[in-house]
């Protein structure tokens, strides 16, 4: 993985350990409904270990690879963005909002803020 470049290596595992967090954070809603909320919350959890997993070692190489602790925030909020839209519209079964879109958008201003020099 090392040969990899910076960028493909943070921002992947950026993207999936989003996936394994908005598994922990959201799908429980649908899965475990009917159980108490305390073996939804141990099943997050277990998710969650997945999600830290990937997380801390891409923001450690993204940070030692030359971003800023605000460019990986703000590459997290995007990459959260992208990987919410598809989750709530094919797993959760919600309907498609433009509010997605303007989110977005707003979030590509945020992004075009953080990364110009």
């Amino acid at each position: 993985m090392n040969s990899l470049p910076v960028s493909i290596q943070t921002f992947g595992l950026l993207a999936l350990s989003n996936v394994f967090m908005t598994f922990a954070w959201y799908a429980h809603l649908r899965d475990l409904a009917a159980k108490p909320w305390w073996v939804a919350a141990l099943v997050s959890w277990g998710i969650a270990l997945a999600e830290y997993m990937l997380q801390v070692p891409a923001n450690r190489i993204g940070y030692a690879g030359g971003y800023s602790l605000a460019q990986l925030k703000i590459s997290q909020e995007v990459i959260t963005l992208a990987v919410f839209v598809p989750f709530s519209i094919y797993y959760m079964g919600q309907p498609f909002k433009w509010d997605y879109v303007w989110a977005g958008l707003c979030l590509m201003g945020a992004v075009y803020f953080i990364f110009r020099s």
